[in-house]
């Protein structure tokens, strides 16, 4: 199973978050452009849901109209569409004398571990973390690499890598523990009751999927999920 990954448009309008009206929390301090660049990474992270080291800088400076005491916050009332290296943000700051809008540029990095091939890897070898080492990069420049979070028994490479370059999406398969035309061991559960028989798989499946089956002997068909190699269950 894959993670979807976005598709980077450009701006979209977005529900306004307050990042101090569902937790109150101390004032910020003293208004400055690292202060408020901490404030928006906060809220884009939640926003966004985003694992990893969440980066973001202001690429042009905002002059706010008047000076901004130090009970600020900071409200954004427009967002991106999905997280990108460039991302435009509206914005509302508060303080007690008053609201000023901005439209500010940011320049993001979304820093997470990903995997680098070590050892060459072949086609159709299972997956195997010892051929595989670790480096961080940035997310949103690099689309399609495969985070280490992603990689266990369940995958296979789909093609072959050369040492040095990094793992993406397109390398890697879900191993299929049955694969079409397998004669399978079935398990059909009901309460207390089990039955144990053979089945001919009509479709291959990775562990968790469905596939339909037949009873070599009935001819009849029926559905059941796939629990390891060569093993199916009918649950009634």
């Amino acid at each position: 199973m894959r993670f979807i990954r976005p598709v980077y448009l450009f701006i979209a309008l977005g529900a306004a978050i307050d990042l101090r009206a569902a937790d109150p929390v101390a004032a910020p301090g003293a208004f400055s452009p690292d202060a408020l660049s901490a404030a928006f990474a906060r809220d884009l992270a939640s926003h966004f849901n985003l694992e990893g080291d969440f980066q973001v800088e202001i690429t042009r400076p905002w002059v706010p109209e008047h000076q901004v005491a130090n009970d600020w916050t900071v409200e954004i009332t427009e967002y991106p569409t999905a997280p990108a290296s460039q991302m435009l943000v509206r914005c509302q700051v508060r303080d007690a004398s008053g609201t000023q809008a901005a439209t500010i540029l940011l320049h993001a990095a979304l820093w997470r571990d990903a995997w680098a091939v070590h050892l060459p890897i072949t086609s159709g070898d299972l997956f195997d973390a010892s051929r595989l080492e670790v480096r961080r990069c940035d997310f949103l420049k690099e689309h399609e690499i495969l985070p280490t979070s992603v990689g266990d028994e369940t995958y296979m490479f789909s093609r072959a890598v050369p040492v040095g370059r990094m793992l993406t999406w397109h390398d890697i398969a879900r191993h299929p523990l049955v694969k079409r035309g397998d004669l399978v061991e079935c398990t059909a559960q009901e309460g207390m009751l089990t039955i144990n028989m053979k089945a001919l798989a009509l479709e291959s499946g990775v562990k968790g999927d469905t596939i339909t089956v037949r009873n070599p002997e009935s001819r009849r068909e029926f559905s059941a999920q796939v629990t390891e190699e060569n093993h199916v269950q009918v649950q009634f």
